[in-house]
């Protein structure tokens, strides 16, 4: 990770920690370093999720893209995986969303795309950073004929769209479908894709106005769209984040399966198939005892990342894998994209239910969850605490008394500045205690941030 970005773009409140002027010479860098630094005029897409400051980030990335004689594609209001798909499809240079996932909607990101598709390589990052920081000098502006222009590219999206219904093997028809859209960038794709594969669908969450995203609302919220299953006696409910590359799933009798859950349900259906390359799921270092005893049982090995879709993502292509995930929704079948993609994780749930006959609550049974409390700190800086010695003992002597019947898990957040906290054992009441007991230890020593925590 760099001073900027982290694993997932660079984040921040929106003209706090990250400003318009952040965009504008992100945007700058972008078309200069993929155009004239190459002796042509390149075309980047970019892509927004329904924040308000989404509008401001979109104009300002365009202004610098332009002024170093780049075209831009506008995508407007999408998703983080059609702007993915469209980047390595129609032959863009490279592509933007601007998102803060799941964040509050005072929060944004820009994420940046390489023209796979694929997260950006740090080597490229590191450039960008240098050049936010004044350690390399001002692109020349483009002149004359050489200046960029934007150009309206909803098209992409919509072919995206088709892209997505094109997956489905079966029919929806007589399945009733709940869709949580988070007032995000689903909000008009997902609905649109579910009518026309046949099913009744029934929607939440889906009148954005700038400022409701993920509030309440969404896969960070479950038990919204829990509630609404159940009371609509709905066969199956799918919740998106901001930017629609996370789902997690409700089962028919509010049985809530989250990214653990899906990667055993759709890693046993290939493994029937017998289309799971290399027999192996991979998934992070977060994912539940449960599930590793499950795949033990059904024959299935597994890799272990570190957190975050981008690392899920490298260990796939590097030995073959062709799907991994994150507990969080962060989904990826290697052979049809090249990033975490909620609609299309819905979508193939759908192939493995209508398939095999059963619901969700059915393929998900053999997992048997251990409780995991999970509690984030808010610190000064991540690495001084995670690296105090008097913190590191206190994690240590949490594991020798768990043990073999649990674990425990202290890392720093790849997108926020906190400490995660995470606790796996026989019952929540010793979750609590050790997480609450390590947390302790990392107040006493004063690294957490009290001014904004």
């Amino acid at each position: 990770m760099g001073k900027y970005f982290g694993t997932d773009g660079f984040r921040g409140e929106a003209n706090v920690t990250l400003t318009y002027d952040h965009a504008v010479k992100i945007g700058r860098f972008l078309g200069w370093y993929y155009g004239a630094n190459r002796g042509k005029k390149c075309q980047i897409v970019i892509g927004k999720d329904t924040r308000r400051s989404s509008y401001m980030f979109e104009y300002a990335l365009a202004a610098g893209l332009t002024a170093s004689g780049a075209d831009a594609y506008l995508m407007h209001v999408t998703t983080t995986p059609s702007v993915s798909y469209v980047t390595r499809t129609d032959g863009f240079d490279c592509g933007i969303m601007i998102s803060a996932s799941h964040n509050p909607y005072y929060d944004n990101g820009i994420k940046l795309l390489n023209e796979k598709g694929e997260k950006m390589d740090e080597e490229t990052i590191l450039k960008i950073e240098d050049y936010l920081d004044g350690k390399t000098p001002e692109p020349p502006l483009a002149k004359r004929g050489e200046i960029g222009c934007t150009v309206d590219y909803i098209a992409g999206r919509n072919r995206y769209v088709g892209y997505l219904i094109s997956l489905a093997i079966h029919s929806f028809r007589g399945k009733r479908v709940g869709l949580d859209c988070a007032n995000g960038s689903s909000w008009q794709i997902a609905k649109g894709v579910f009518d026309a594969l046949g099913a009744k669908t029934y929607v939440i969450n889906a009148q954005p106005d700038g400022l409701n995203i993920n509030e309440n609302c969404g896969s960070t919220h479950i038990e919204v769209l829990r509630k609404f299953v159940l009371e609509n006696q709905l066969d199956v409910g799918f919740a998106y984040d901001g930017d629609a590359d996370r789902c997690i799933a409700v089962a028919e009798d509010g049985r809530i399966i989250d990214g653990d859950l899906i990667l055993y349900i759709y890693g046993c259906y290939m493994k029937e198939k017998g289309k799971l390359t290399n027999n192996t799921v991979v998934t992070t270092v977060m994912s539940n005892f449960g599930l590793y005893k499950a795949f033990d049982e059904a024959g299935i090995q597994y890799e272990k990342t570190a957190v975050g879709d981008k690392y899920v993502y490298e260990n796939m292509v590097k030995n073959g894998h062709r799907i991994g995930g994150e507990q969080s929704g962060h989904i990826i079948f290697s052979k049809y994209a090249t990033t975490g993609d909620g609609i299309m994780t819905s979508i193939k749930l759908m192939e493995v239910m209508l398939a095999k006959k059963l619901p969700l609550s059915k393929l998900a049974e053999p997992v048997k969850i251990y409780p995991q409390v999970l509690k984030n700190v808010r610190v000064k800086s991540k690495p001084e605490a995670q690296n105090d010695p008097d913190v590191q003992k206190a994690v240590e002597e949490v594991a020798q008394a768990l043990g073999d019947d649990g674990r425990i898990l202290v890392r720093e957040s790849g997108t926020e500045p906190v400490i995660r906290v995470m606790v796996e054992a026989s019952s929540k009441e010793l979750c609590e205690k050790y997480v609450n007991q390590v947390i302790d230890v990392i107040c006493a020593k004063g690294h957490v941030d009290l001014a904004n925590a």
